[in-house]
């Protein structure tokens, strides 16, 4: 039976949160984020492994994290890249070792996770195992709710733009394993890896590839700013007292 592998970048260094570390460490009720993030792939019974490509300054904290939370599904840590599209590539490069090794296959399915984004739901993460089961790959994704308009100046809009053309694409992105190592040896090809917008949906757009895009909602927010994390913040608590019935009890009173 093919597999079921996330890889979670953590190699980012998050400079607009304005912190004195990534956001994805930023630790919110004693743990970090990070581990948020894991647990999601942790409780979700489909998936197999978790790769976690981390910054190699936050390598040894990073397997500390692991152990300490008892995140089991983490199965190997590899050090980030300089960028977004080089830190995936260490992730797949490393897989593709193990696939030489007989641990995996290039039919397994791969999961592209921002370790900041601690707020994907299960029901996100099934629609894009199903999707990337039925048809390759697979995006999450959400209409685009709110007025847009064109951004003429730091402080100006001349245009008005029309939302329902347009989709808010989020995290997890999954792809058979053949077609994502397809997707960065034709970006290298033709010399776009350094050119594109730093994410794996950019290359596949820049190469001309469909985007296959499953549910998605607003509250799958990546985290970016201060304001985020203290949005997290409160939803980790209503997760922590709806968990000791404790939330439940305050709305029956």
């Amino acid at each position: 039976m093919d597999k079921n592998i996330v890889i979670v970048l953590a190699g980012g260094v998050g400079s607009r949160t304005g912190l004195d570390r990534p956001k994805q460490f930023v630790e919110v009720l004693g743990r970090p984020i990070l581990a948020y993030t894991c647990d999601i792939f942790q409780k979700n019974q489909e998936i197999d492994a978790i790769e976690i490509v981390c910054h190699r300054d936050w390598i040894d904290y990073c397997k500390n994290m692991v152990k300490e939370n008892n995140i089991s599904k983490v199965k190997w840590i590899v050090e980030g890249g300089e960028t977004f599209q080089y830190s995936v590539m260490n992730g797949i490069k490393h897989l593709e070792m193990m696939v030489n090794g007989g641990e995996i296959s290039l039919n397994d399915n791969i999961y592209i996770q921002y370790g900041g984004a601690p707020f994907t739901s299960q029901k996100i993460v099934s629609a894009v195992i199903e999707m990337t089961k039925e048809k390759g790959s697979a995006v999450t994704a959400t209409p685009c709710y709110q007025l847009l308009g064109s951004r003429d100046s730091d402080d100006t809009s001349q245009r008005f733009v029309d939302r329902d053309k347009y989709i808010q694409i989020a995290c997890p992105q999954g792809f058979r394993f053949e077609y994502l190592l397809d997707i960065y040896q034709r970006a290298e090809d033709k010399g776009i890896v350094d050119k594109t917008e730093p994410h794996t949906t950019s290359l596949m757009y820049a190469l001309g590839d469909t985007v296959n895009y499953a549910y998605g909602d607003q509250t799958n927010i990546k985290i970016t700013t201060k304001e985020d994390i203290k949005l997290f913040e409160g939803y980790a608590l209503m997760e922590k007292l709806s968990d000791k019935g404790e939330l439940r009890c305050q709305q029956r009173n």
